[in-house]
């Protein structure tokens, strides 16, 4: 009889150390069907009615996509804000700078703009903040560090309402595969490949750099950002390489697939939004493009697929727009409509990389109003979470976007093009 009552306790015990609760629509009230929920380092998600059952944990980290993030000590009723990110790429030199910085914030004050996506693990390597991970000094990754404190930069932008977006880009690094040539991308010689930059590509089929990439994007959601993005997540477009696996479609989307799916068990823990940057034409190819990319292979391992699509890099144009640049609605909006086919998922699952450059592949014209502003109303007719401006030489005005006026709206930006802006390169 003691030995039953001895089990009845611990079965009463075991029951008890759980935590329920709804997460709610704040503005609405209405719950929120399949949000994250993080306890105890796993991923949980709510049913058709918003209710969820977890272990019980020290804090509770809540997530949707169309929302921001929370974390809470209990359960019980729990509230999501809705929220749609507007950003503008910066790289490190950028966010550093007081002159560009000066001139995002300035945009943040006084437009739409609400959200920055800031480079962390930059493009030739190099990590711009002091990491812990002994390899980054091991292979010179860290001899230009520009930001003296990551934790606060991201703190001090959240103070002033920012939504911020850490940048990684994955499997093009030259420091790390200088370092260690064995994980190096090859020619069919055997060399090691080289893109037009003259840069080195991690083969993303070895498993044994991914812990260093991902160390990386775990200290960035350590240090506050409220996503982070992976970019270069894929295989060099390039004929005449070879993989530590064979070249195959099905190989090289396990490879890329399978990076993202060890991101999003790395990340779990810090509740951070999860994103990556894929190639505009992805969403027309229901092949992988030879670059391990297929959007159907790639959403269910992040919350926002990033396509990017620029109209100058639409280089064959669209069925029915065989110049990208006047169809700058049509190479959004039919974009978007394409990879929503392939996934199955919703439209808040993207937000699109949008050009505010010139174009350097037609006619050489300037992005300014009329461009920004037709490529804008694409992604908001088809629904998306937001989108992402990017100019590469991070030069951003008003053009295009709307204006506001003691918190409230203005009117729209001039039509006149910027008539400063460089071609990018």
């Amino acid at each position: 009889m003691k030995a039953i009552t001895l089990l009845m306790g611990l079965i009463t015990l075991s029951f008890g150390a759980v935590t329920t609760g709804i997460v709610l629509d704040k503005q609405t009230q209405e719950p929120i069907v399949n949000a994250i929920v993080i306890s105890n380092n796993k991923e949980y998600r709510t049913d058709s009615n918003g209710t969820f059952r977890i272990p019980q944990s020290k804090y509770i980290g809540v997530r949707a996509v169309g929302y921001n993030r929370k974390f809470y000590k209990t359960g019980g009723k729990m509230y999501l804000e809705s929220f749609t990110p507007k950003a503008i790429y910066l790289s490190s030199f950028g966010a550093t700078s007081t002159k560009i910085m000066g001139n995002a914030k300035e945009l943040l004050r006084t437009t739409e703009l609400n959200a920055l996506v800031i480079d962390v693990k930059m493009d030739r390597g190099q990590i711009a903040f002091k990491t812990a991970n002994p390899t980054a000094n091991a292979i010179g990754a860290q001899d230009i560090v520009l930001f003296k404190d990551m934790k606060k930069f991201v703190a001090d932008l959240h103070k002033e309402g920012v939504y911020v977006i850490a940048r990684i880009v994955s499997f093009k690094d030259t420091p790390y595969v200088t370092a260690h040539p064995d994980m190096g991308v090859r020619t069919t010689d055997g060399s090691l490949f080289k893109d037009k930059e003259g840069l080195y590509w991690i083969d993303a089929s070895r498993k044994a750099p991914r812990e260093y990439i991902l160390s990386i994007a775990a200290e960035a959601a350590s240090a506050g950002f409220d996503e982070v993005q992976f970019d270069y997540v894929r295989f060099p477009d390039r004929k005449g390489v070879k993989f530590s696996v064979e070249n195959t479609q099905a190989e090289r989307v396990k490879a890329i697939s399978g990076f993202l799916e060890a991101a999003r068990s790395k990340l779990t823990p810090y509740n951070v939004f999860i994103s990556a940057d894929i190639f505009g034409y992805v969403s027309w190819h229901n092949a992988d493009i030879e670059i391990g990319q297929r959007v159907d292979a790639l959403s269910p391992y992040v919350d926002y697929l990033s396509p990017m699509l620029y109209p100058s890099g639409f280089n064959a144009g669209i069925p029915g727009y065989r110049n990208p640049v006047e169809a700058n609605y049509e190479i959004v909006k039919l974009s978007l409509d394409k990879a929503l086919e392939k996934s199955g998922t919703s439209p808040l699952a993207y937000r699109p990389w949008l050009q505010a450059f010139r174009d350097y592949a037609f006619d050489r014209r300037i992005y300014g109003a009329k461009e920004i502003r037709e490529q804008i109303k694409a992604s908001e007719d088809f629904g998306s979470c937001g989108w992402i401006l990017w100019n590469p030489r991070n030069v951003y005005s008003s053009q295009g976007l709307i204006l506001y006026k003691n918190n409230n709206v203005s009117e729209m930006s001039r039509i006149d093009p910027p008539k400063s802006e460089k071609p990018a390169s």
